[in-house]
């Protein structure tokens, strides 16, 4: 009698009998109808779901890794790919089990939540959003040393909030990504290779001319430094007393450990030589004139004696 409705003479006849038959079709038909929507809002949600993870996903994976995103990078954006897959299919489902538009239905509880969530996460959303420009810009990488303010370390790990520096003295910082966006970042190491600038000081007696030639052999002798582009000297500064000359060498995939270690090898192995042909790199010096007066001398005179 599921979904079956009595005829009209057949209701007179039975009375209330009739009635309750009739009624008790109507709940049938209203949970037949509940169920056969159930059962098609499920089932196109997990198509949905199902062609998303087969297609839409690998192909984002595959996007990021042709714009060589590091893996670190690539863990929240496939999240978000795939939670942008499951709201496609639950929208889709209330289409499709006639639940009316599901994305009509979100519009007025989206307005008022994000009025309210958008006061509270400010900073959130900022550094969510500087997250987003450190993934598309590029301005530095997992392993990259950078500087910014009076900070500088070895980047760890880069999230869509936060960047995780490690310190030269070995301390983890934990900086919002607005941090870093919203100011000026040194990557020392972005091409791939470093130019160092060191000014030695050698006296004005000594031989400028031999002085750059000495710098320049060490640099080509040291084994790390790169020979194109070639080291240079130029004379940049006559000092109180000194002569200073700036010498620029270039080394190649440098880290912070490298840079410190080369320059010190470098510049020890200049000033033995200048020690050996007797180039002098003098203390700074200065020179008083004037007389020194003694006050009431014969007092001092008179408590000697």
């Amino acid at each position: 009698m599921m979904g079956t409705v009595l005829p009209a003479p057949l209701q007179e006849d039975l009375g209330p009998i009739g009635e309750q038959l009739e009624a008790i079709g109507g709940i049938d038909n209203a949970l037949a109808g509940t169920l056969e929507g159930a059962i098609i809002f499920v089932l196109t949600l997990v198509v949905v779901w199902l062609l998303g993870r087969v297609i839409v996903v690998p192909l984002v994976r595959r996007g990021m890794r042709r714009r060589d995103l590091d893996e670190h990078a690539q863990i929240p954006l496939l999240k978000l790919t795939k939670f942008g897959v499951l709201f496609v299919g639950i929208a889709v489902a209330f289409g499709a089990a006639d639940y009316g538009n599901f994305l009509v239905s979100m519009a007025g509880i989206a307005a008022a939540g994000a009025l309210a969530i958008g006061f509270a996460m400010q900073n959130v959303i900022a550094n969510f959003v500087a997250g987003v420009f450190i993934y598309t810009d590029k301005p530095f990488r997992i392993g990259d040393w950078i500087e910014w303010d009076d900070h500088s370390g070895v980047v760890e790990d880069i999230s869509l909030r936060v960047t995780r520096v490690r310190t030269f003295d070995n301390e983890l910082l934990t900086v919002p990504n607005s941090t870093l966006t919203g100011g000026v970042i040194k990557n020392p190491v972005a091409k791939e290779r470093l130019r160092l600038k060191f000014v030695f000081g050698i006296g004005y007696d000594d031989d400028i001319e031999q002085a750059s030639e000495i710098i320049v052999e060490e640099a080509e002798n040291h084994p790390e430094i790169m020979d194109d582009p070639a080291p240079s000297v130029r004379l940049t500064e006559l000092n109180d007393s000194d002569v200073g000359l700036q010498s620029r060498i270039w080394i190649d995939d440098p880290s912070r450990a490298d840079f410190v270690r080369i320059r010190g090898e470098y510049v020890t192995s200049v000033k033995q030589r200048f020690d050996e042909e007797g180039i002098d790199i003098p203390y700074p010096i200065r020179t008083l004139d004037g007389g020194i007066g003694i006050q009431n001398a014969d007092r001092l005179e008179a408590a000697d004696d």
